[in-house]
C-alpha cells in the first residue's frame, strides 16, 4: 500500500497548477523547488495527501548530489518524463482517465524477473541512486542488471559528495523495509561501493569452523544472519526502531571476525576460532553506524547487542539470578529481548542447520522474565535522595560512586526491597572511611 500519491501533470505550468488546486483545498508549496505541490482535499475524511508535480529537467551543475538546476517546461512529454526516473520499476505509471499503465522502458518485465536496471544514463548524474539501488533490490528481492552495475562502479568516487543524513536515509529503509536484507552484501560488491563500507567488505573471504559454520565465511554468514532478522523481525512483529536495532546488530555482530579470527588448537584440533570478536566489535558497530549517520538511540542500543550476542556461551547451563540480572544491565539501553532475537538470528544464519532459539539463549530469556528483566534492567532502590544525607547534603562525585555501589550490591541480590535497600545502605554507610561520610 501507498503511503501517499504521486500524480504528474502534463502541459500545465506550476503556477498554474498550484492556482488551480488552491480553489479546491489545502495547497502547501514547500516542494516549489521541485516541481510539487502538496494537497489536501477539503473536507474529506480520512484527509488523503497528494503530491501534484510538473515534469521538469535536471542539468547537472557539479559533481555533488545537491548540484542540479531544475526546469520546468509544459512540453515535457510522458515518456521523457519517465526518463527522467532512477530505475524501471520506478518509471512507472497509471492514467487513472484511461486506466492505461504507462511503461516505456519495461519496469513489469524487470519486476516480475527480480531486475534492477537504471532506466537511462541518466542515472550517472546522481551518485545517491546507487544506495538507493540497494534498498530496493533488498526489498524486493532484486539482482542489479550488469550494466547498471557498471554505471554504479563508474560513478563510486562521488560517494564522498553524499550528505550523511542522506546515506542515513537509503540504511535506515534498508533496514526498516527489507525482506531480503542479506542481498546488500552481493549488491554492494556488484556496484563496487563495498569499499566505502570496510566492514562490511572484510567479512568476505574470512573463514570459519565448517562443524559450527557449514555456510562458509563470515560474509556469507552475515547475509544469511541478515535475512533471519528479518524473518524473526516480520514474526514477531517488530515496531520500526526495534527491527532497525535488530537489522543493524546483525549486519555488525561479526565486524571483529576479521582481525580475531586465527587457527589455534581446540578441543584437540586445529580449528579456526575469533576469541574476543565480540567485545571488539562493539566500538566497530558503532564507529560504523555513527559514520552513515544512524542516530544515537539505534546505535546505543545495536553495539552492547554486538559485544553480547555469545552471552548465553559464557553464562552457561545454569543460569542464575544474578547472571541475568547482570546481563540485563550490560545490554541497557537494549534488552534481553533484544539480545535473544540477535542470538536466534545468528544461530539460524548457519544452514544447512537447524534455524532456531539456542536452548542456552531460551534459559536465559525463561530466567529473565522470572526476575521480570527482559525488557529492562531492575530500576535502581538506592537513589542520590537516599545518599545526600549522609553527606550533609553536599552534592558531588562521592554520591554518584555510593549509588553505583549500590546498584551492584542490588544486582548481586543483596537486597531486593526499598526496606532492604536502605538497611543495606546504613551498614554500607558506617563502614565507609570517616573522610567521606557520616
Amino acid at each position: 500500500e501507498p503511503k501517499d500519491i504521486d500524480i504528474e501533470v502534463y502541459r500545465i505550468s506550476y503556477d498554474e497548477l498550484a492556482a488551480f488546486l488552491t480553489n479546491r483545498g489545502r495547497v502547501d508549496l514547500v516542494g516549489k523547488s521541485f516541481g510539487v505541490v502538496k494537497f489536501s482535499e477539503s473536507g474529506v475524511y480520512p484527509c488523503v495527501t497528494c503530491d501534484f508535480s510538473v515534469p521538469r529537467r535536471d542539468s547537472k551543475t557539479g559533481p555533488g548530489h545537491r548540484d542540479f538546476r531544475a526546469h520546468f517546461d509544459a512540453s515535457i512529454t510522458p515518456r521523457e518524463a519517465a526518463s527522467r526516473r532512477d530505475f524501471t520499476i520506478n518509471a512507472m505509471s497509471f492514467d487513472p482517465l484511461t486506466g492505461e499503465v504507462w511503461d516505456f522502458f519495461g519496469g513489469q518485465v524487470d519486476l516480475n524477473n527480480r531486475i534492477l536496471r537504471a532506466t537511462s544514463d541518466a542515472f550517472s548524474e546522481d551518485p545517491l541512486r546507487v544506495l538507493r539501488g540497494m534498498q530496493f533490490a533488498c526489498r524486493f528481492d532484486l539482482t542489479v542488471d550488469p550494466m547498471t552495475a557498471a554505471m554504479s562502479r563508474a560513478i563510486a568516487g562521488e560517494y564522498a559528495t553524499l550528505a550523511r543524513e542522506r546515506i542515513a536515509e537509503e540504511f535506515m529503509k534498508w533496514a526498516v523495509k527489507s525482506a531480503y536484507p542479506g542481498r546488500i552484501g552481493e549488491y554492494l560488491q556488484a556496484t563496487g561501493w563495498i569499499g566505502h563500507f570496510p566492514e562490511i567488505e572484510n567479512l568476505f573471504g574470512v573463514p570459519q569452523d565448517p562443524e559450527w559454520h557449514p555456510e562458509g565465511d563470515v560474509g556469507v554468514h552475515t547475509m544469511h544472519v541478515l535475512n533471519q532478522a528479518a524473518r524473526i523481525a516480520e514474526r514477531d512483529s517488530l515496531a520500526a526502531d526495534d527491527r532497525v536495532v535488530l537489522l543493524f546488530a546483525s549486519l555488525a555482530h561479526d565486524f571483529a571476525k576479521p582481525a580475531t579470527t586465527e587457527l589455534r588448537e581446540r578441543e584437540g584440533r586445529v580449528r579456526w576460532t575469533s576469541w574476543g570478536h565480540e567485545p571488539a566489535g562493539g566500538p566497530m558497530a558503532r564507529a560504523f553506524l555513527e559514520r552513515i549517520g544512524i542516530k544515537n538511540a539505534i546505535v546505543d542500543q545495536a553495539v552492547p547487542l554486538v559485544e553480547n550476542h555469545l552471552s548465553h556461551h559464557s553464562i552457561g547451563p545454569d543460569v542464575t539470578p544474578r547472571a541475568v540480572r547482570r546481563l540485563a544491565m550490560r545490554l541497557a539501553p537494549a534488552s534481553i529481548g533484544q539480545l535473544v532475537r540477535l542470538i536466534e538470528a545468528d544461530a539460524s544464519g548457519r544452514p544447512p542447520l537447524e534455524p532456531g532459539v539456542p536452548p542456552a539463549a531460551a534459559r536465559i530469556l525463561a530466567a529473565a522474565e522470572s526476575e521480570a528483566v527482559e525488557s529492562r534492567p531492575q530500576p535502581p532502590l538506592i537513589l542520590g535522595r537516599h545518599v545526600l544525607p549522609f553527606f550533609e547534603d553536599r552534592p558531588g562525585v562521592h554520591i554518584g560512586e555510593v549509588t553505583h555501589a549500590a546498584y551492584e550490591a542490588q544486582a548481586d541480590g543483596a537486597f531486593s526491597s526499598q526496606e532492604e535497600a536502605l538497611r543495606w545502605l546504613d551498614e554500607y554507610m558506617a563502614q565507609r572511611p570517616p573522610a567521606t561520610g557520616r
